[in-house]
């Protein structure tokens, strides 16, 4: 039985835990909150109270004690610089080494691809235009460049699915800029398939690209789903300002992946 500890057990964190229970996997997952560890424990997630800082880190050593760590702490630009973010990075790397986790996974966004870089893949240079995708970015090569572990990298687009429902975006807002720019998001249940069938084919050191085909306009995907929602009607700008497509070269040459979400209408249409 393989053990998989997750960094960081959020929304996407959780689904994934349940998903590797379901699959025979012993799972740890850590927070930063005491609340949520009766909450991990009920459900078979072996529950680490976690605190992560740029000066160093609190931890339980047997949390690190596993065969697949999965790193999916996104930095918080609103509360914290990217600085420390990156400082954070360079201490957990540091602890890795020391607990000799052979595979690790880190979550990371297409956010690290500019708004106006066009079609991109993962053979594209990521030129980062937000703080948060220019700190991700810089967060993927720290860990690529460090030594002692195998380091695989997957870029999700834009999660949503249960309680995470697009229609909730932009619902009452007006005058929304770049209407016409495509979206790119990806349903929970493909990105933790996807971490599953990267974990299952042992698919490591690998970059991986992480959102559906699937790229309507920003003013019809998100009218869609609002109406689905039930709430406000958002009014957009019927025009495009920059264009950014992400492609998935690697989900399928890798892989040989199927994305359960081809046509977002099948989701959240009316």
């Amino acid at each position: 039985m393989k053990t998989v500890s997750i960094l960081g057990c959020g929304w996407y964190g959780k689904a994934l835990g349940l998903a590797l229970l379901k699959e025979g996997f012993t799972v740890k997952g850590s927070t930063t909150s005491s609340e949520k560890l009766t909450d991990f424990a009920a459900i078979g997630i072996k529950p680490y109270l976690i605190n992560l800082s740029a000066e160093g880190i609190a931890y339980d050593p047997d949390f690190f004690d596993c065969d697949v760590l999965i790193i999916s702490i996104p930095p918080n630009i609103r509360k914290t610089s990217g600085d420390d973010f990156i400082q954070k990075i360079e201490r957990l790397i540091e602890v890795i080494k020391k607990h000799q986790a052979a595979q690790v996974i880190y979550i990371s966004s297409t956010g690290v691809y500019g708004d106006d870089q066009g079609v991109v893949d993962e053979q594209t240079i990521p030129q980062p235009d937000t703080e948060s995708g220019k700190i991700m970015y810089e967060a993927e090569k720290l860990l690529q460049q460090a030594s002692g572990f195998k380091i695989t990298v997957i870029r999700f687009g834009g999660l949503v699915g249960p309680n995470r429902h697009p229609g909730r975006f932009f619902a009452g807002k007006k005058d929304i800029p770049n209407g016409q720019s495509p979206v790119n998001l990806i349903h929970l249940d493909d990105a933790v398939c996807i971490t599953l069938s990267l974990i299952a084919k042992q698919a490591y050191g690998h970059v991986f690209n992480a959102c559906s085909p699937d790229h309507p306009h920003k003013a019809d995907f998100y009218r869609m789903a609002t109406q689905h929602f039930g709430a406000e009607l958002p009014q957009f700008k019927d025009e495009l300002i920059s264009s950014k497509v992400v492609n998935c070269l690697n989900a399928n040459k890798v892989l040989k992946y199927k994305f359960k979400v081809t046509d977002w209408w099948t989701v959240y249409g009316a």
